[in-house]
């Protein structure tokens, strides 16, 4: 979802009264960013406060590189576990306070109340996660209690032979594949898939909001390419199937709010609502969002890549209408959340999340740096209203020419390049203020430039001399992806030369699994 996808930024249709609602009566941060231009990488730095360079979500394929690279083939190693805290607000057993946490096509919200035993006893995920389809790293391993979702996107539909469906789970149990138990028409653009997340969601509240304290994390996919939506809001939008998604993800988080009133929890309750990344611009103008007056989008470090709505909202505890001007970033919702929960950042490790309860409570402004990466480099920095971009790159010519735009009628000389353009010696920077959109370039002879420049380099080379890359896990397109959690059983798999990638065969089985049987197994060929 873009900057500009709701009303309350400025999208013309008006069509998300809910979010804009929640705006009004809490917090709006104009000035909000995803960790990566991209979903995988931006969702494991929320969920542990680090950037994708530190917690190994990137690839050093090629230079600048979001994810795999086919033509560029790399010795990688086996993937390895995601280093997620162990006692962060997302693990059941290690929290001081009662939570909700709920993310909505991007977005998030968290309910906060303190606990007779100051422990949250159960969490729950529902959705695609993108971070590993194997044992190690499934939800219930890391924290959550329960979970409802699969482990990737809504990709597809596959042949079920060299590839089969995605599977969706409830906990460790497989109970359908998308386009198979859980249809989406392709051509019409019909799913329910939203719907039951949300009954998923309502009837989890419903269940822990007056037994237990509870931890909520809430991801609904449906404005990802390709984009969907339940029948009562198909062709209910002035901005076609891209719009009606919008809505349906604005009517789930007006019914999530409601029944946080009905409950009596919305003054205990902390919303967060963002994205993981920009609206991506290539599926548009049918399948694709809008990130208002910021260049380019989804898969780019300019502007419209990597800048987000972001919506606060805490009855009796934020100020209705206000707007912040804190550079604030995804990762800072783990380090807030601990600070809700009176728990500090672990200490064995670097943490990139800034506690934003500052700027949400007292309005403060904290200095702090926006970095943004493209794989394993780093192609810009924003520090105050400046921007500086040390690489500039959209995509590859050959792609360009096949109709890959990542930045469709934007085009900005010596800025959109499609040729991986080296700024490092006198990198471009923009007043971000004057210029939201990056097409006009301080000169470098300025004062302003030449001030920008120093506060900048300066930063940039703190964060470079401390930094330690994680292991790159994304260097292997594995489309394993796709399988089942009982890869374990490797009798129909095999690794491929050099033991990097596990390969497999599927075969759907003759007869339909047994009544009751809709786990793991079932699928696999005996």
């Amino acid at each position: 979802m873009g900057w500009g996808d709701l009303g309350v930024y400025g999208e013309p249709s008006r069509e998300t009264p809910n979010l804009d609602r929640m705006a009004a009566e809490g917090m709006l941060f104009p000035n909000f960013y995803s960790a990566n231009p991209l979903c995988s990488p931006s969702r494991a730095a929320l969920l542990t406060g680090r950037l994708p360079i530190r917690n190994g979500f990137y690839t050093t394929n090629a230079h600048a590189r979001n994810g795999t690279e086919r033509r560029v083939p790399s010795p990688a190693p086996r993937p390895q576990k995601l280093p997620l805290p162990r006692q962060p607000i997302l693990s059941a057993g290690g929290c001081s306070s009662y939570q909700e946490f709920c993310e909505a096509g991007g977005s998030v919200a968290q309910n906060f109340r303190v606990s007779p035993r100051g422990v949250p006893e159960v969490s729950w995920v529902p959705v695609s996660r993108h971070l590993g389809h194997r044992p190690q790293f499934h939800p219930l391993k890391h924290g959550f209690d329960e979970w409802f979702g699969s482990p990737n996107c809504h990709f597809g539909p596959y042949d079920n032979k060299a590839r089969p469906n995605i599977p969706v789970y409830r906990d460790w149990e497989m109970v359908g594949r998308y386009y198979e138990e859980f249809p989406i028409n392709l051509k019409t653009g019909e799913a329910n898939l939203t719907q039951i997340y949300l009954q998923e969601a309502l009837d989890f509240i419903k269940r822990q909001a007056r037994r237990h304290p509870f931890f909520l994390y809430w991801a609904v996919d449906a404005t990802h390419a390709p984009v969907y939506a339940s029948k009562p809001f198909l062709g209910t939008s002035q901005r076609g199937r891209y719009g009606d998604a919008v809505r349906e993800i604005d009517d789930s988080i007006g019914k999530l709010l409601e029944l946080l009133h009905d409950l009596h929890i919305a003054d205990n309750t902390f919303v967060f609502f963002t994205s993981d990344n920009g609206a991506a611009l290539i599926s548009a103008p049918e399948q694709g969002g809008s990130n208002g007056p910021f260049l380019c989008g989804k898969q780019t470090t300019f502007e419209g890549g990597m800048r987000e709505p972001a919506l606060a909202w805490w009855p009796g505890h934020i100020a209705a209408g206000q707007v912040s001007h804190q550079l604030g970033s995804i990762m800072d919702l783990f380090t807030t959340s601990l600070a809700l929960a009176g728990l500090t950042p672990p200490r064995d490790r670097a943490t990139d999340g800034l506690n934003l309860l500052p700027a949400l409570l007292q309005g403060w402004l904290m200095d702090r740096p926006v970095f943004y990466y493209r794989g394993d480099t780093l192609m810009a920095t924003t520090l105050g209203q400046h921007k500086a971009h040390f690489w500039t790159w959209t995509n590859s010519w050959e792609n360009f020419r096949q109709g890959i735009d990542f930045c469709p009628g934007q085009n900005v000389s010596g800025v959109t390049t499609h040729n991986l353009e080296d700024h490092t010696k006198l990198p471009l920077i923009f007043h971000l203020g004057r210029d939201p959109g990056e097409r006009f370039p301080l000169s470098f002879a300025s004062a302003e430039y030449q001030e920008a420049l120093s506060r900048i380099t300066s930063v940039v080379q703190q964060h470079q001399e401390a930094l330690v890359p994680g292991q790159p896990q994304l260097n292997v397109c594995n489309w394993a992806v796709m399988a089942l959690q009982a890869l374990r059983q490797e009798r129909h798999c095999r690794w491929v030369p050099g033991g990097l990638v596990l390969h497999c065969e599927w075969r759907r089985p003759q007869g339909p699994p047994a009544r009751g049987k809709s786990g793991a197994n079932s699928d696999l060929a005996s």
